[in-house]
């Protein structure tokens, strides 16, 4: 079982190289396992063909003890480089001495079971990276350390080759093989360590990653390193599975499509249902995304009247127009009286309208040098008042007018007074005083002859005019 178990030992030296793997997201590497020195004396060959020809030589110049007989503790330090201590233990009981008196004559001996020990420094560069590979590590180190054999020690340069196969992220099983170049070599039994080669195979383990969230992708390389995500986001969390990570999806918690930044759009109308006022209701984007059927400019959901047009002061409905006169009752002036748009909505003084008034106003009858009415001239004042009230936003100017009897300044005085009382008696009986204005002119303003009694009679009146 023990010639068995050095077999095995032997076949994964055999393989060759390394330790040391790690990288940036676990520093930090350490490696155990079996170490065998081969005792050929490597330095002592004649020809350089010569110098490996017994490399594979197990059993005539590898020595090795079946168990874990080296560690190594190292560091990635960047650019595929890393660097690490290595420490080992062997029994040599086979090894090449020259013997002095025959030249070139190198016979393997034992040295009586020499006790081993190595302390090295090793720089290391992984291939790995620039053959793209997650599994397949190969490099290649140099170094340098001091080794101890029997009574025996020197100081050596070192350099070899190394390949790792990583079974996961961060466990492998590391070969290694060093060829160490002695600065003594006395060639003497027991006072010798001559250049050689050491071989290691074991597992080698990386630590040191930090992975805050635990979502299995180290800090390093985690976009969102404190919270729990997918290796295809960079450790970011797509929460509603849309393929957007949350970190760049504007509806986070709701599936939706990229061209939208991961928000949906529920009626497929081109705007997100978080900007879309009427989100199941396909609209344009002036309107937020709600329909105006009646393309007022009010959303179908603001407007009172969907298949009307109206205004938005009016809640999108027609203003309402009373008197129909095409003038809405709000800027209707006159809303219960049909009128004109250009007379804001109330009818227009016709020239028929003014005669009728003069015509009324030349039968007013007032008592004998006053201002007072006689009693059948209040059905005249009446008709008056209709013909006014048919113009509501009209203002009208009353005139009183003299004959030439009787002193000027009394027919002035008189004409006045007239005039007065008729529009205060319009006044009282609902025209609107802001409508009426009067003035009398006394005897100036004749439209007759004063010096016959017919003349005098159509000078003495009360004329109706339009005001301005």
């Amino acid at each position: 079982m023990k010639h068995l178990n050095r077999l095995f030992v032997a076949a994964l030296m055999f393989a060759g190289l390394s330790s040391q793997a790690q990288d940036s997201n676990n520093p930090w590497a350490i490696s155990f396992g079996a170490n065998a020195v081969d005792g050929g004396r490597v330095s002592a060959a004649s020809k350089f063909e010569d110098q490996f020809s017994q490399y594979f030589n197990l059993k005539d110049y590898w020595n090795f003890i079946p168990s874990v007989s080296y560690v190594n503790v190292s560091r990635h330090v960047g650019n595929n480089f890393s660097f690490g201590i290595t420490g080992s233990v062997n029994k040599i009981d086979k090894f090449v001495w020259e013997r002095p008196q025959v030249p070139g004559d190198y016979p393997v001996t034992n040295p009586g079971d020499l006790m081993y020990f190595g302390i090295d420094g090793v720089i290391k560069y992984s291939f790995m990276d620039m053959l793209k590979s997650k599994w397949l590590d190969p490099s290649a180190h140099i170094g340098g350390g001091y080794t101890f054999l029997g009574d025996a020690s020197a100081g050596t340069v070192n350099g070899g080759l190394g390949l790792t196969f990583w079974f996961t992220d961060q466990v492998g099983l590391s070969f290694q093989s060093t060829y160490k170049h002695s600065f003594d070599e006395t060639r003497i039994p027991d006072q010798d360590v001559a250049s050689h080669l050491q071989h290691f195979a074991g597992l080698t383990f990386k630590f040191g990653g930090k992975d805050t969230d635990g979502d299995g992708i180290y800090d390093k390389d985690d976009a969102c390193p404190e919270e729990k995500g997918l290796k295809e986001f960079n450790g970011c969390p797509d929460t509603d599975g849309d393929g957007i990570a949350d970190k760049d999806d504007s509806c986070p918690e709701v599936a939706g499509p990229k061209e939208f930044n991961g928000c949906p759009d529920t009626d497929g109308d081109g705007i997100v249902d978080k900007d879309d006022a009427c989100p199941e209701v396909a609209g344009p984007a002036a309107m937020q995304g709600c329909p105006d059927t009646d393309g007022d400019g009010v959303a179908d959901k603001d407007d009172k009247c969907v298949d009307v047009k109206g205004p938005r002061e009016n809640d999108g409905c027609p203003w309402p127009d009373t008197d129909g006169d095409g003038v809405a009752d709000k800027d209707d002036k006159c809303p219960e009286v049909k009128g004109t748009v250009a007379n804001n909505g109330c009818p227009e003084v016709s020239e028929e309208a003014i005669k009728r008034l003069n015509d009324y106003a030349k039968t007013i009858l007032f008592n004998s040098g006053k201002s007072s009415f006689q009693k059948q001239t209040y059905p005249v004042l009446q008709s008056i008042v209709a013909i006014l009230k048919e113009y509501p936003s009209s203002k009208f100017h009353i005139e009183g007018h003299t004959d030439s009897d009787g002193a000027e300044a009394m027919n002035l005085k008189l004409s006045k007074d007239r005039a007065a009382a008729v529009k205060n008696y319009l006044i009282e009986n609902g025209v609107a005083a802001d409508r009426l204005t009067s003035e009398g002119y006394g005897e100036s303003k004749p439209i007759a002859s004063n010096k016959t009694a017919k003349g005098k009679a159509q000078n003495r009146r009360v004329e109706v005019k339009l005001a301005d």
